[in-house]
């Protein structure tokens, strides 16, 4: 059963007090027909859903559903009491069908609200004109109905609606918790590994330190699914402890808020933050990945690296992003730079500025403005460099919440080419006062 054909007591006792309404002001009879879907043969019906008089021996479901185009007919030809089953009695003992004639005084009102056609209000009386002020009473009630059906329709709709995105988010949970699960087994296995890897090669060995940044990458492999296992129970229980569809509406508003930030680091604190710490391992792991694609890596990081104020983990974060964008987006052969510049800002704090350089296909004109945009790829979406379009998006958050700023040069210097891109992420320094 459709939507459209289900209503509500609440519903069926306003049609039936706007109808006594009209029966006061004159009406012998009157039907309210509302609409349902759309049929088989791509056509929409309606079907009478309240009718005046009713006697023991009929009910409106006597009468059939109709399509438009019929009752349109019907309307023109002003022979609506076609429609209406024989029986129907106004006055003891006397049929009305078989004494209405085309002179009969009708009123056929269509019931509209904010453009939805929702069904038709016919009334009639045999004795007399219908005067201006019955009129609009009788205009008033088929506003009334009109009103109440839409609200009906969006309620019942809206509940669907709700019942469907609930089954959807229990099937994603169900994933997630399946994907969490087997991610953790080869996750531990690969730590372990690693721990017995790291145990048989001594601290000389060339390989050392690559095995001290896997062990460093499955740990922070691991934080993240942690962090991520705790939000999520976080969040199923504040829908358990939403008791109605309200303050469940609330909590996902309050979620929405918030979802851009899911599982970044917070970056409200900000304390001196000792750059280098944050470098040396980043540099590590950038130098395999450069030598495994052929990338040349030029670090002009100084060994002496003054002290920042901003969030330790969210500087991780930014420097990330930048980094996998320089070498994703730099063909084998070319370059990727890193080094440290300072700078006055407009309001004379010192600013560190870390800038990330390559000598890849840059950034056209027409993208630089939405580039920080989530999910924006640009050009680069036509590619078959892999991306989600989030790195940037994420940097330029986490880099404001710590009164950063992001610079963007695109093309670059960095070599002959014009192409490439540099980005700068300027930090304010750690000034002891």
């Amino acid at each position: 059963m459709s939507n459209n054909h289900i209503s509500s007591s609440e519903f069926a006792t306003l049609c039936q007090s706007q109808i006594a309404l009209l029966s006061q002001i004159g009406a012998v009879w009157s039907v309210i027909y509302l609409t349902e879907e759309i049929s088989e043969d791509g056509q929409a019906q309606l079907f009478p859903f309240t009718i005046y008089p009713q006697t023991q021996n009929q009910s409106f479901f006597e009468l059939p559903p109709i399509k438009l185009p019929e009752i349109w007919q019907r309307i023109r030809s002003h022979s609506i009491a076609q429609l209406l089953p024989d029986n129907l009695v106004a006055e003891e003992g006397k049929s009305t069908k078989s004494t209405w004639t085309p002179d009969t005084k009708q009123i056929i009102l269509p019931l509209i609200h904010q453009e939805a056609f929702i069904g038709l209000l016919v009334a009639g009386r045999e004795d007399r004109e219908w005067r201006k002020k019955e009129l609009q009473q009788v205009e008033e009630i088929a506003r009334t109905i009109a009103v109440a059906r839409f609200i009906e329709l969006q309620y019942h709709w809206t509940r669907d609606k709700l019942a469907i995105q609930e089954n959807l988010r229990r099937v994603e949970h169900d994933r997630l918790d399946n994907l969490l699960h087997q991610l953790r087994n080869p996750l531990t296995a690969l730590r372990t590994f690693g721990k017995l890897l790291i145990k048989r090669l001594l601290p000389g060995n060339p390989n050392h330190q690559l095995v001290e940044n896997i062990l460093a990458q499955g740990e922070r492999f691991t934080e993240l699914l942690e962090q991520f296992e705790a939000e999520a129970k976080n969040f199923q229980a504040a829908e358990t402890t939403a008791s109605d569809s309200n303050s469940l509406l609330l909590a996902a508003d309050d979620n929405q808020v918030n979802q851009s930030s899911f599982l970044l680091p917070s970056a409200t604190e900000l304390n001196p933050v000792n750059l280098k710490q944050i470098l040396e391992p980043l540099l590590h792991t950038a130098k395999a990945i450069a030598l495994a694609r052929n990338i040349e890596l030029l670090d002009n990081v100084p060994a002496s690296i003054p002290m920042v104020r901003g969030d330790f983990l969210a500087i991780r974060e930014i420097l990330d992003n930048l980094v996998d964008n320089a070498l994703k987006y730099t063909s084998p052969g070319g370059k990727v730079k890193l080094e440290l510049k300072e700078k006055h800002s407009a309001n004379e704090s010192q600013m560190l500025g870390v800038v990330i350089g390559d000598t890849g296909c840059g950034i056209p004109a027409a993208d630089r403005e939405r580039i920080f945009e989530r999910h924006y790829r640009g050009i680069q979406a036509e590619s078959d460099i892999p991306g989600s379009g989030l790195g940037l998006a994420i940097a330029l958050e986490l880099v404001t919440k710590m009164q950063g700023e992001i610079e963007l040069i695109s093309p670059n210097n960095l070599a002959e080419n014009t192409s490439g891109t540099t980005f700068i992420v300027w930090l304010p320094l750690a000034i002891d006062k």
